[in-house]
């Protein structure tokens, strides 16, 4: 397999651990979006959100306040940013992974969406909740 984060797992690539268990590790990001910046990942090598199993993520975001309360006390960042790419637009690495990324004033990052609100009738909201209950 060609997976940096299983290679990272299986220790052929270094990497900054912060935190492992049987099923779990968290390491620095590379990039460092801002100081502090972890990833969180399952040792179960699972390429996205869609192939999840529940036994998995609840290893996972056992792991979550830990790493979170500990980025706090480490580096009082004024907030903090867990955030999941799934296949396109952002996801660069295709093994399920979890950004920590501690906020800090004039920090430059942006994350945002689009406010709508006030754009669409209920109508329209009841169509989205039809068409989701309808998948699950």
């Amino acid at each position: 397999m060609d997976c940096i984060f299983c290679k990272i797992i299986n220790g052929e690539i270094p990497s900054h651990k912060i935190y492992e268990d049987e099923n779990v590790l968290a390491f620095l990001d590379i990039t460092q979006g801002t100081k502090g910046h972890t990833l969180i990942i399952p040792k179960k090598h699972i390429k996205n959100v869609y192939e999840l199993d529940e036994e998995t993520i609840i290893d996972v975001f056992r792991v979550v306040p830990m790493i979170a309360n500990a980025l706090k006390k480490a580096f009082s960042p004024i907030g903090l940013n867990i955030i999941n790419n799934n296949d396109q637009p952002h996801q660069s690495v295709f093994h399920f992974h979890l950004h920590l990324i501690p906020r800090y004033e004039n920090d430059g990052m942006q994350l945002s969406t689009v406010d709508n609100f006030g754009k669409y009738d209920p109508k329209y909201f009841q169509d989205l909740i039809n068409s989701i209950k309808e998948e699950l």
